[in-house]
């Protein structure tokens, strides 16, 4: 589900799905000519726009098509990530890769390894503790992508595919093996750091709610049970709570819901970030704003949430503005971390807490784009050390 708000938040942004294959190396430009030494300037940091205080180093990863979903391995040295890219998928819709966190080329000198079946539709990847990978496809139903929904058809809507299980594999792709299955949608799978637990999103109770799975056992509970969609969660350092968005449908609202979800559909415009214990006690809603809030993953500290909104937009006249930013769990001191004016979301702490991968519009050329690309930074917990002269790219304008 992650992945279909960004692939529907992509329509909205007028973001196409261009496809073909081949893996280039480190040595090899994209169609642009760009690599990934080429497009890291540390001279002039420029990638980074003015006011981003919190970020420095900013590095591209990706050099085209749709790339989101930059998850990292528990020891920081790679990230997985699914992707559209015409320069290294030609299947038609999203699959999985895995990549240098540096921009190196992997040991086997590709520069990102398909770890995905190449069929199908993926989504939600996740490195797990070990040799093992998750992410969710539909490969077993059909080799094709899945069609959407005819009721989608031209609307803010993104479907909701019964054939989605989780599946893992090791970091080579091979070893298939389903994890997660059955009858209804499962998938956007994440793994607890102490390695116990895997939450997911699931159909199995008859609304999208979330579930654990305990990984020694199998055992399954499930941690939500209130009407709205439930997802893209994720555990904190300590393995001890959750971070979710989620929707609350009332009223004429909750029967909208109730009927689209019937046809297989959800409507990603009304979302806010919650926290729980990771039994799914004490809930704790974050955030109460207006729009998509959603994408949020722990501060280090696990006193604060990192997420992407579109808050400041909604409302607005032409395309939406996702930005990132941070709040203490209570709710309280919001900060904006992005300023590109444009589409940054999807972010994600290192573990050891000094670097920070997201997903943006941005590009070194400062001209607005609609390709999708991933990028990682140094962060900067402190304003203070960010050198103050830094003029940096003005934001884009609206």
């Amino acid at each position: 589900m992650i992945s279909r708000l960004f692939t529907s938040l992509s329509v909205l942004l007028v973001m196409g799905f261009i496809l073909s294959a081949c893996e280039p190396s480190q040595s090899e430009p994209d169609a642009d000519g760009a690599t990934a030494m080429d497009a890291y300037d540390p001279t002039t940091d420029s990638l980074r726009f003015t006011g981003e205080i919190h970020l420095r180093n900013i590095r591209q990863l990706t050099f085209g098509g749709n790339n989101a979903e930059a998850y990292w391995s528990f020891d920081d040295q790679q990230l997985i990530f699914q992707s559209d890219w015409a320069q290294i998928n030609d299947q038609g819709c999203d699959q999985i890769y895995v990549m240098n966190a540096d921009g190196s080329p992997l040991d086997d000198g590709q520069q990102y390894r398909l770890v995905s079946t190449g069929t199908g539709r993926t989504t939600c990847s996740y490195f797990a503790p070990g040799d093992r990978l998750l992410f969710g496809s539909t490969h077993a139903a059909d080799a094709a992508c899945p069609a959407p929904p005819e009721a989608a058809q031209g609307r803010y809507l993104w479907p909701i595919y019964d054939t989605y299980d989780i599946y893992a594999t090791n970091h080579e792709g091979g070893d298939l093996q389903e994890l997660i299955g059955g009858e209804g949608y499962d998938a956007e799978a994440t793994v607890s750091p102490d390695g116990r637990y895997i939450v997911f999103t699931s159909t199995r109770s008859g609304d999208l709610e979330l579930w654990r799975y305990e990984v020694e056992t199998g055992d399954l509970l499930q941690l939500t049970d209130e009407l709205g969609y439930d997802g893209g969660a994720f555990f904190s350092r300590d393995s001890q709570k959750i971070v979710w968005r989620a929707s609350r449908p009332t009223g004429e609202d909750a029967e909208t819901y109730k009927t689209l979800l019937a046809d297989g559909l959800v409507a990603p415009s009304d979302l806010n970030i919650f926290v729980a214990d990771a039994d799914g006690s004490n809930v704790q809603q974050v955030t109460d704003m207006p729009g998509a809030n959603w994408a949020p993953f722990f501060h280090p500290t696990g006193e604060k949430i990192i997420f992407a909104s579109n808050f400041e937009s909604v409302g607005g006249r032409g395309r939406p503005i996702f930005a990132i930013y941070v709040v203490n769990i209570d709710g309280t001191g919001l900060t904006k971390i992005t300023q590109s004016n444009t589409f940054d979301a999807f972010p994600m702490f290192s573990f050891d807490g000094t670097k920070l991968a997201f997903s943006s519009n941005r590009n070194v050329t400062r001209t607005p784009t609609r390709d999708t690309n991933v990028f990682v930074a140094d962060w900067i917990e402190e304003p203070q050390q960010v050198d103050h002269d830094f003029k940096g790219i003005e934001p884009a304008g609206e």
